[in-house]
């Protein structure tokens, strides 16, 4: 299924390093700070995260604030603006997604806790920007 009607689309070579990788890099907002890193997931072709924690200062809290921000993935960086996912059938996408990805016995159960309501109302859309 294609992306939004008239969101921009990663190129395909991103996708697949985010496909196939277990961590990119991202910070939040405009004002200067390191990267830190984050799971990620591809469903549709498009590129979804979520915070497992929801600490005052976190990365998705910075992003309702202010929803333009950068990521890494391999020795690329990239600007992007995050979109809030209402859609219920998204996020039961990126549930499976996430245990499809982590599954390893030591990150399942975070990738379970990714699925749990807390988080899974975090769920985020990165769409790049130029």
């Amino acid at each position: 299924m294609p992306a939004a009607a008239g969101r921009p689309r990663f190129a395909a070579p991103v996708l697949e390093a985010i496909r196939t990788g277990m961590i990119i890099g991202i910070r939040a907002g405009r004002a200067p700070h390191r990267f830190i890193g984050i799971w990620a997931v591809v469903v549709e072709n498009r590129v979804f995260v979520r915070s497992w924690s929801l600490k005052p200062r976190s990365w998705w809290r910075t992003f309702l604030e202010d929803p333009r921000g950068r990521i890494t993935v391999g020795t690329r960086a990239l600007s992007v603006r995050a979109v809030q996912t209402r859609s219920e059938r998204l996020k039961d996408a990126v549930d499976r997604a996430y245990l499809a990805k982590y599954k390893t016995p030591g990150s399942i159960r975070f990738a379970r806790d990714l699925g749990r309501a807390r988080s899974r109302s975090t769920t985020t859309e990165l769409v790049p920007t130029r």
